[in-house]
């Protein structure tokens, strides 16, 4: 071992008889700390790598600004906003106190390509009855094919 020649290890000092108590109080203390003052987005579900806005040409002309009211639909129909995950009673009654922050509310639905067309609709006819003026859902532009490919202008 490298530390015979220099007489290190008489050196160090000897390991302690028994801290395994530290050890458990220092692991209370962490999920002790983890309820107390943990976010709920530490262990809440998020939208994962597989989220993708559908595209749509002329989404970019079509878009337009929106209060920061914010929700996102995964393919499953799980609704999440700023406070979590929502069921649709919660939702309408989430939607109904943030319509009430805003003159002129506009919701932004960020819905997964995958989302059906009937939960959509559903979204947002609840939004529009919360008080919503209008409800934006966001799309992305079509990549532009490059040159010399097929179907390529």
């Amino acid at each position: 071992m490298i530390t015979r020649p220099l007489d290190l290890a008489a050196r160090l000092r000897p390991p302690p008889r028994n801290f395994d108590w530290v050890f458990l109080a220092v692991g209370g203390l962490i999920v002790l700390f983890f309820d107390l003052f943990g976010s709920r987005f530490v262990l809440a579900p998020g939208l994962g790598v597989d989220f993708r806005l559908p595209t749509m040409p002329g989404a970019l002309a079509g878009a337009s600004t929106t209060t920061p009211h914010v929700i996102t639909i995964k393919g499953g129909g799980v609704v999440l906003t700023e406070s979590g995950e929502l069921n649709p009673a919660q939702l309408k009654n989430w939607l109904t106190a943030e319509a009430k922050t805003a003159k002129a509310p506009v919701l932004l639905v960020q819905a997964s390509d995958d989302v059906p067309m009937a939960k959509l609709t559903e979204v947002g006819t609840i939004a529009r009855e919360a008080g919503f003026a209008w409800v934006q859902f966001a799309a992305n532009e079509p990549k532009a094919k490059p040159a010399g490919e097929p179907g390529a202008r």
